[in-house]
């Protein structure tokens, strides 16, 4: 199927809208989640500032690892039963997450909304992506997966956006059958499921499974997609997993550090996550088509992780403003370089296993994500600059590993 005919751009768009309201769910918490928990904590009678932030840790860290647990068995199921089914899936349990959360009374309840979230959303990402790979030749690929990070980034920016404004004041709504009193901490999660639905709604009318552009060419031993015999595999994923531990505790590190440290209140944090989506959303199509014919993937990659590194080891230096946006400017400009070279490449290794593969980066991405929320915690327990000294060093060993790493490109 060509990515010429107008069907098949409206499949990719409704995909790329599918990828990006679940991006904004992930990201709408953020900006609020300090506030939220310490609010929900008081309820428990927890008063402890260590326990309260033991609570955010792990908040951000169980979604990620409930995906870990699901999204190879929906990616291996979406090879066998096709795309739609699972992506709707994923978008209902994403919905069901949003409204629970904008409901919640405690920190149990809240607890169990990421876990229902992280079961069934896990699906949408790495099963919308193969879908991207089946409608597309592996020519055109790289422009249509650059596209689908474009989907993240800038749900990374409207998550923070509506999460940090949406939050500032209580919402009162007056009829005839009376008053109606929204929370300021349920409404963002509120209008996130609101705009689920409606993408759902989307997905079950009009995409259809889509048929494979390309015969599989015969794979050697070398290329055989498995973890087992596949050194190529593995060593991209596990530049995946570390660049998701480098991402998600800057995320969850920045949003303490700067309710903490630099004083910021909801609008300032979710100002710098919408200028970091902002930056990666723009420059990975750049850097997808430009930058690999210029310098290729391994320098792009090398100089990603080089460029995070030096923004995570920098950042603590300074607290104006115009710094700590200028640094996170920099962060994201390496993980334009990472992002969608490493999801092309994931999904060359082969045609016939597209979903698995996919989805099995997802899994190490979660293990990242789970890892980056209570390592940047657990290391701010220690003092606020070991999150970011730490994960600097790591980041930069990775970056000077990736010119021996032996990969096709």
């Amino acid at each position: 199927m060509s990515t010429n005919s107008s069907q098949t751009i409206y499949q990719i768009a409704i995909i790329l809208w599918s990828i990006f309201i679940v991006m904004s769910g992930y990201g709408v918490l953020i900006p609020i989640l300090p506030y939220f928990t310490e609010r929900l904590a008081y309820k428990a009678g927890i008063i402890a500032q260590e326990d309260i932030n033991y609570h955010i840790g792990l908040l951000t860290s169980i979604y990620p690892f409930f995906q870990l647990l699901f999204a190879v068995i929906w990616g291996k199921l979406s090879d066998r039963i096709g795309r739609k089914s699972l992506i709707v899936m994923g978008l209902v349990g994403f919905a069901m997450m949003q409204l629970l959360t904008g409901l919640v009374t405690s920190l149990i309840m809240l607890y169990t909304a990421r876990i229902i979230g992280g079961i069934f959303s896990s699906s949408v990402i790495p099963v919308g992506n193969a879908y991207l790979s089946d409608l597309t030749s592996k020519r055109q690929r790289r422009k249509v997966l650059a596209w689908s990070g474009v989907a993240v980034s800038t749900g990374v920016i409207a998550g923070p956006m509506i999460g940090g404004y949406l939050a500032q004041i209580d919402w009162h709504l007056y009829t005839k059958m009376g008053h109606l009193l929204l929370d300021r901490f349920s409404l963002p999660f509120l209008a996130i499921a609101l705009f689920g639905i409606i993408v759902l709604l989307l997905v079950g009318k009009w995409l259809k499974n889509p048929q494979v552009t390309e015969a599989t060419l015969p794979l050697d031993k070398a290329h055989k997609s498995s973890l087992g015999i596949n050194p190529v595999f593995l060593r991209l994923l596990l530049l995946s997993l570390i660049f998701q531990l480098a991402v998600t505790l800057y995320e969850t590190v920045f949003s303490v550090y700067a309710k903490e440290v630099l004083t910021f209140g909801t609008s300032q944090i979710g100002l710098g996550f919408m200028l970091c989506g902002l930056i990666m959303a723009a420059l990975q199509p750049l850097f997808a088509n430009v930058g690999e014919k210029i310098i290729g993937i391994k320098k792009q990659l090398l100089i990603g992780f080089a460029l995070i590194a030096l923004s995570m080891s920098l950042f603590p230096l300074w607290t104006s403003n115009t710094y700590v946006y200028m640094m996170i400017i920099v962060f994201a400009t390496g993980g334009a370089m990472i992002t969608p070279n490493l999801i092309t490449m994931i999904s060359f290794i082969d045609e016939n296993r597209k979903g698995a593969n996919l989805s099995t980066q997802t899994s190490f991405n979660s293990i990242g994500q789970v890892l980056g929320p209570l390592a940047g915690m657990w290391l701010y327990t220690f003092g606020n600059l070991w999150p970011f000294l730490i994960i600097a060093i790591l980041l930069l060993v990775t970056a000077f590993t990736v010119p021996r790493l032996k990969f096709n490109t």
